[in-house]
């Protein structure tokens, strides 16, 4: 009884399993070419014409304007493809230059290596010898003028101090007071009479020829460092010490 009970449940199981389809079959259509009959045959009931052959190629042929093209037009496209590719030919590709009153013709090559003379080795040896062009070394050389050195010139007139060479004697940096100064109002002094030159260099200038770095006459040297108006000697020492 058991037996049987239990056979009939797998009986009933298996009725209720859903069938299972066939996957080559495709999705929504029978298969891929009736597919693509049915789309054709849909595509040209909505355009309302017949359904052309796989092969079919229409023996109409359309122009640039999109006119239908016809044997004149056929011949005259041909004929100018004809010499378009004959003028090719005849340049090596190249876009053919036109001569005319302000424009000279080009050079032709009529050498049988298809060079020109000047690269052509025989033809340059034919125009030209080993004589030949020594006198033209000959003659280049004797063109060449050699100018010899000279010794720089000398300034004319009374020379100044030089602030190369006094910067270069300087040990001591800027504001390391080594000369004792005296008066009253210096600070101001020192801005009014500095504002008179065109740059520290022409400030320490004058202020070696004045008497200094001893003698500070026009308060251009307040802190008694030697150095006028902020003149500064470092440049020049670091010039020389590279």
């Amino acid at each position: 009884m058991r037996v049987f009970l239990w056979a009939l449940g797998l009986v009933a199981l298996g009725a209720c399993t859903t069938a299972v389809p066939d996957s080559g079959a495709g999705v929504g259509f029978d298969d891929y070419d009736s597919y693509l009959e049915d789309k054709r045959a849909r595509d040209a009931q909505l355009s309302g014409g017949a359904i052309p052959a796989p092969d079919a190629v229409s023996s109409e042929t359309l122009n640039s304007s999109g006119r239908t093209v016809s044997d004149n037009d056929a011949e005259a496209i041909a004929a100018e493809a004809e010499a378009a590719l004959a003028e090719a030919d005849a340049n090596s590709g190249d876009d053919v230059v036109h001569a005319s009153p302000s424009n000279p013709a080009p050079a032709t090559v009529n050498t049988s290596t298809g060079i020109s003379g000047e690269n052509d080795f025989e033809a340059v040896g034919e125009q030209r010898s080993i004589e030949s062009d020594a006198a033209l070394i000959a003659q280049n050389r004797a063109r060449y003028k050699v100018i010899e050195p000279e010794a720089l010139p000398t300034r004319s007139g009374s020379q100044g101090p030089n602030i190369v060479a006094y910067a270069l004697a300087s040990k001591h940096p800027v504001g390391t007071q080594i000369y004792n100064r005296v008066g009253f109002n210096k600070e101001a002094k020192f801005r009014r009479n500095c504002a008179k030159y065109a740059s520290p260099d022409r400030a320490q200038e004058d202020f070696l020829s004045r008497g200094g770095p001893k003698k500070d006459r026009l308060g251009l040297d307040p802190d008694g460092d030697g150095y006028a108006c902020g003149w500064n000697p470092g440049p020049f020492q670091r010039a020389v010490g590279g």
